[in-house]
Parts: structure tokens; C-alpha cells; sequence
């Protein structure tokens, strides 16, 4: 049995949590998300603020949902609760990014400014000209924009330039060097 799905999910005072027949709808302060599961796997219980999910049989597709479920609806919970954002650094010069209305404008390297549209539930802030802040409540949304943004210029191995999340490390390559000729 999945590790992460014997632990039982711990539900806020200010969360509400709807359990429909395949469907589970996890609603707080900062939004509503909804899941639909997979009945025929897993039984999804709800018992003094605590939720659970429970295999129904012991085949490894079911064991693998059993987790699966735990996890997408526990980030449910802290998604409507708390939020999730990933960080992201433009290292190069003359790379910039900066905030035109709700869209990101990023410059880095090409011929035209790169125009970048937020998904629904997303919102980007930009600090200073070489960070963005990708926030929202679904936690694949946010991961799958924050790659978006870093898929427009990745970060190579020479100089290092590019857009890379926070924290990422870079291993570094050599470059050329020049013989020294010896007569």
C-alpha cells in the first residue's frame, strides 16, 4: 500500500470540502478547485475535519491511485488555503522582464520583446526586472506556466544565461581554450 496515502489529510476550519459521487470539490479562501476521481479505485472519507482514501482492492493500479488521489487533493487543500508560486531569475545582460497590465513583457536576447498571457487563476508579479513570480492555486497550473516562461530561453551551460527557477544550479561547462604554441 502507498505510504503517502495512509496519511490522513487534515482539513482547515475555513476549508469546506464536498465529496459527490466521482467528484470532490475543496473550496476556501483563496478559490475553489474540483477533482473527479475514480470511484471504481478509491473511496474518499471524511471524519472529524480528516480526510481519507481508501484502496478498494490491492491491484498496483489501485495502489497507485490511492496515493495519486491523496496527493492531488491534499495540494487542493493547501492551494484554496495558502497558494502556491514558483520563482523565477533572468540571468543575462540585458535581460529584463516587466509587468504591461496583467502580461509579461521579457527581453531576453531576441529581436521582439517575448509577450507572455497568464492562464486563468494565475497572476505573475515581477520585483525587480530580472524575477517573476508565478502564483495560484492549482499547483499543476502554476508549475506547468513557471516552465512555459523558462522553456522561452533556457539557461545554457557556457555563460549561464537564461531564465532558471530559483535555487536551480546550473553545472557549468568549459569552454574553448587557446594552445599556447611551443616552437
Amino acid at each position: 500500500m502507498s505510504r503517502i496515502g495512509k496519511k490522513p489529510i487534515n482539513i482547515p476550519d475555513d476549508v469546506e470540502v464536498k465529496i459527490n459521487e466521482d467528484n470532490i470539490v475543496v473550496k476556501g479562501k483563496a478559490g475553489e478547485l474540483s477533482l473527479k476521481y475514480d470511484k471504481n479505485s478509491v473511496r474518499i472519507n471524511m471524519e472529524d475535519k480528516k480526510l481519507t482514501v481508501i484502496p478498494l482492492s490491492n491491484d498496483n493500479e489501485d495502489r497507485a491511485k490511492h496515493g495519486l488521489y491523496r496527493s492531488l487533493i491534499n495540494n487542493m487543500v493547501i492551494g484554496v488555503t495558502d497558494g502556491f508560486n514558483k520563482t523565477l531569475k533572468i540571468v543575462g545582460v540585458g535581460y529584463r522582464v516587466s509587468k504591461k497590465g496583467d502580461n509579461l513583457e521579457i527581453s531576453v536576447g531576441y529581436s521582439n520583446p517575448v509577450i507572455v498571457n497568464p492562464p486563468e487563476g494565475i497572476t505573475f508579479d515581477v520585483p525587480d526586472n530580472t524575477t517573476i513570480i508565478v502564483r495560484g492555486i492549482n499547483k499543476e497550473v502554476v508549475g506547468q506556466t513557471a516552465a512555459k516562461i523558462r522553456s522561452i530561453r533556457k539557461p545554457e551551460p557556457y555563460k549561464g544565461k537564461g531564465i532558471r527557477y530559483e535555487g536551480e544550479i546550473i553545472k557549468r561547462k568549459v569552454g574553448k581554450t587557446s594552445i599556447a604554441s611551443g616552437s
